[in-house]
C-alpha cells in the first residue's frame, strides 16, 4: 500500500506542479519561474540536508553526479516552461514524460543489459512522439488571452506546436540525463542531498543572476503558483522515494503517469483540446512510458 500511495503521490504532486507552471510561465518569463521554484525548494530542502550532516561518502565522483543531476533538472525545467509558454499542457507534459526512455538509453549505453521488450517499447514511444508532433490541419484562434485561474486573464503567446514539441523533447533529454545522474548519486548519498543539489544549482545559476540584473520577475498572481510548484517538486521526489523503498515496480509505474494526469487535468480545468492524431500519439507515449517503467523496474 505504501508503494501505491508513494507512486500516486509523486504523480499527483508533479502533475500539479506542471499545471501551476503552465500558468505562471505565461505570467512571468520561464527563467523567473525556475528561479523562484529553486528558491522555494532550497528553503525546504536545506534544513533537511543540514540535519543529516555532510555525507561520509561525499567525494569527487559523487559530487560530479550531483552537479550533473542538478544541472539536468534545472535545464529541463527551463525548457519545459518555455514549451508550456507556447504549447498545450496536454501536448508538452506527455512529451517530457519520455524522460524515462532517455534514462533507459543512457543506462544501456553505459553497459546495463537490455531487458526483453524494452527496445520495442522505445520504438513505440518514438512513434508516439512523431504522431504528437504532427501539425494541426486548421489554425487555432491564438490571439485571445487564455483563461487564468479564478477567471483571471493570462497573457499568452500565440501557440507554436512544433516549437513546443522541440522544447519538450529537449527537456526530456535533460531530465533523462538528470535521472541517470540522480540514480548514481543516490546510490552513495542521502536523498536530502540529492534533492538539494538541483535547488542549490538553480539558485546560483538562475535565480541569483536574474536578481542581480533586475530580471527576476514576479507578479502577485504568480506568487502562489511558483510557491506551489516548488513545494510540489520536492514533495513528489520524496513521495516517490518513500514508495520505491516498498516496491520499485509499483511506485515507478504509478509515478510515470504524471503526464497523463496533467493532460487530463488540463482538459477539464483549461479546456485544452488535441486533434485525433495527436491524441493517439499522446496515448501511445503514455502507454509506452508505463510499460517501459514496468520493464525497467
Amino acid at each position: 500500500m505504501i508503494a501505491i500511495l508513494g507512486g500516486l503521490g509523486a504523480a499527483a504532486a508533479w502533475a500539479f506542479s506542471t499545471l501551476c507552471s503552465s500558468r505562471s510561465s505565461r505570467l512571468i518569463n520561464p527563467s523567473s519561474v525556475v528561479g523562484w521554484m529553486m528558491l522555494v525548494g532550497l528553503l525546504i530542502t536545506l534544513p533537511a540536508a543540514a540535519l543529516s550532516g555532510v555525507p561520509a561518502r561525499l567525494g569527487a565522483g559523487s559530487a560530479a553526479w550531483l552537479a550533473a543531476s542538478g544541472a539536468g533538472n534545472v535545464g529541463g525545467l527551463v525548457l519545459t516552461y518555455r514549451a508550456l509558454r507556447v504549447g498545450q499542457v496536454a501536448l508538452v507534459a506527455p512529451l517530457v514524460s519520455t524522460e524515462g526512455a532517455v534514462a533507459a538509453v543512457i543506462a544501456l549505453v553505459a553497459g546495463e543489459p537490455l531487458a526483453p521488450g524494452i527496445g520495442v517499447t522505445l520504438m513505440a514511444i518514438v512513434a508516439g512522439v512523431c504522431l504528437a508532433s504532427m501539425p494541426e490541419a486548421t489554425r487555432r484562434q491564438a490571439d485571445s488571452p487564455a483563461a487564468g485561474w479564478r477567471g483571471q486573464s493570462v497573457s499568452r503567446r500565440p501557440p507554436h506546436p512544433t516549437y513546443a514539441v522541440l522544447l519538450a523533447m529537449a527537456a526530456a533529454l535533460a531530465f533523462g540525463a538528470s535521472l541517470y545522474a540522480t540514480a548514481r548519486a543516490g546510490a552513495e548519498l542521502p536523498v536530502s542531498w540529492v534533492v538539494l543539489s538541483a535547488r542549490a544549482i538553480g539558485v546560483v545559476a538562475v535565480a541569483l543572476p536574474l536578481a542581480l540584473t533586475g530580471r527576476l520577475e514576479i507578479t502577485r498572481a504568480a506568487v502562489p503558483l511558483v510557491v506551489t510548484s516548488g513545494l510540489c517538486e520536492v514533495l513528489g521526489f520524496y513521495s516517490y522515494t518513500t514508495g520505491a523503498r516498498h516496491g520499485i515496480a509499483v511506485a515507478a509505474v504509478l509515478a510515470s503517469q504524471v503526464g497523463g494526469l496533467a493532460a487530463l487535468a488540463a482538459y477539464f480545468l483549461f479546456g485544452e483540446r488535441l486533434t485525433r492524431t495527436r491524441t493517439f500519439g499522446v496515448c501511445t507515449m503514455l502507454l509506452g512510458v508505463a510499460v517501459l517503467s514496468a520493464l525497467r523496474a
